[in-house]
């Protein structure tokens, strides 16, 4: 640890390479996939002791798989699944100390699409409760720390991934997105954070069984090429004709598009002045790339985000009382989070207004999508203010004021989500006490191409640091 600072980056089977790196080192015969998967774990026990981005390890089937790669682009790459998603043989505990998991029998269908290209996990990610938060934090554990500064949060609800990838214990690991948890990571952990669009990947059963499918899955990386190179691959195993494809993206192209540049808050929450620093500075970036960059103005109300909490309300309720059906034990309700329990108590109090908050919803979504009839792409922040001192959205304080805090931080991010279409965060900056700052680039429904073409351009002329830096 240095400075409050925590990475493995040395020279070992890992070295300082990305997914794709270490795939290439690993076929042509440098190193072993077993020495790669041996380092990898080296690594975890170097610094998860102090970062706690593991929820279960699984080192011993790891090296055993090792030895019997299953081929792809990723083959012998090491990676780590988050605790809300079935990684056959271990339990999926969903963040919570409410109930005692058993091994699922089966991966996740995403899971089997993502670890087709040969990638061999670890072991899970923690997340916060259910994945309904934004750090990840607890009343009864340890939180999961940034390993740029071990008193900041990692970021939630895909936390635990972003700290090992940020700190290189696995250059790439699952995530998922139900209002900004790949993107708000990738952006307190300086990583690329790919939020793909309604549909692009394939959905696990909970996806499935929303009534306004807000989450999708997807990875966390260090690099675009990685992000990139996991899309094309999940592609080949599955791809959604609805959308355009988005095909092997392995560089930026000569096109040069029409940004619309979001500094302001979609909702009244203040945005602070180096996060609108910043993406004034990439906004002139952009400019000075030959686009052609201009104000813009969200086309939605700026009370969605009150529907939007009330959904989740909604989700959260039908979580805790189907848990037999979803997680195959009863919850003890005293041992939930505050904030579980909050939003349960809240969508109670506000259960007959179901029917207009999914209507309203279902607005939002063709609203903010009409904004693409002018921009090819919007920037934003992906936060309104930098990432917070752990315990600022600590579940361990009365849910009101919780509310307020989450309410005022990730208002940017779930729009994305509610109109179902890709978006992707970039670590382009730092704020002036050395933790990353990144900037927030959206798309049409489909167009993870553009994002991905211009995520490269971005790379090229802004090449982002490492937590060892």
């Amino acid at each position: 640890m240095e400075n409050n600072r925590v990475h493995t980056f040395r020279d070992d089977a890992l070295g300082d390479l990305d997914a794709c790196g270490i795939a290439a080192r690993i076929a042509s015969g440098e190193v072993s996939a077993r020495e790669v998967v041996e380092a990898s774990i080296a690594r975890a026990y170097d610094a998860d002791p102090t970062l706690r981005g593991l929820a279960v390890e699984d080192f011993d089937r790891a090296i055993s798989a090792s030895d019997h790669v299953r081929t792809g682009a990723f083959s012998g790459v090491p990676t780590a699944i988050k605790d809300n998603t079935a990684l056959a043989g271990l339990p999926t505990q969903h963040g919570s100390a409410s109930f005692r998991a058993v091994p699922d029998s089966a991966n996740g269908q995403f899971v089997d699409q993502m670890l087709s290209a040969g990638m061999i996990p670890i072991g899970k990610t923690r997340l916060p409760e259910f994945a309904f938060n934004v750090t990840c934090e607890y009343s009864r554990d340890a939180p999961v720390r940034n390993p740029w500064n071990t008193d900041y949060s990692a970021g939630g609800s895909s936390g635990g991934a972003a700290a090992l990838v940020a700190a290189g214990v696995v250059p790439i690991a699952h995530a998922t997105d139900a209002g900004g948890s790949i993107r708000i990571p990738a952006a307190a952990c300086g990583l690329v954070g790919l939020k793909p669009s309604r549909g692009r990947l394939v959905e696990d059963i909970s996806e499935k069984a929303m009534p306004h499918k807000i989450a999708v899955q997807g990875v966390l990386t260090r690099s675009v090429r990685d992000t990139a190179r996991l899309m094309f691959e999940a592609e080949r195993r599955y791809r959604n004709p609805r959308l355009r494809p988005v095909r092997d993206v392995a560089g930026s192209t000569r096109t040069r598009l029409r940004v619309g540049v979001l500094t302001a808050s979609p909702t009244s929450s203040p945005v602070d002045s180096e996060t609108q620093e910043s993406v004034r500075a990439t906004a002139d970036l952009l400019a000075s790339l030959g686009h052609h960059v201009t104000e813009a103005t969200y086309p939605v109300r700026a009370d969605f985000l009150k529907d939007y909490l009330l959904y989740l309300g909604l989700l959260m309720t039908g979580i805790r009382s189907t848990a037999t059906h979803i997680v195959g034990s009863s919850l003890d309700k005293a041992e939930l989070e505050a904030t579980t329990n909050g939003f349960c108590d809240q969508y109670r109090r506000a259960i007959a207004r179901t029917p207009i908050v999914l209507h309203r919803l279902r607005q939002v979504q063709k609203q903010f999508r009409s904004i693409f009839d002018h921009f090819d792409v919007l920037l934003s922040p992906v936060v309104a203010h930098s990432t917070p001192v752990l315990g600022h959205l600590s579940p361990d304080q009365p849910f009101d004021s919780w509310l307020e805090r989450l309410s005022a931080f990730d208002c940017f991010a779930p729009l994305n989500n509610i109109s179902g279409t890709p978006a992707i965060t970039l670590p382009l900056h730092h704020t002036r006490s050395g933790l990353p700052l990144a900037s927030h680039l959206s798309a049409n429904i489909g167009d993870e191409r553009t994002l991905l073409e211009l995520a490269f351009e971005l790379e090229e002329a802004a090449p982002w640091a490492r937590v060892d830096a």
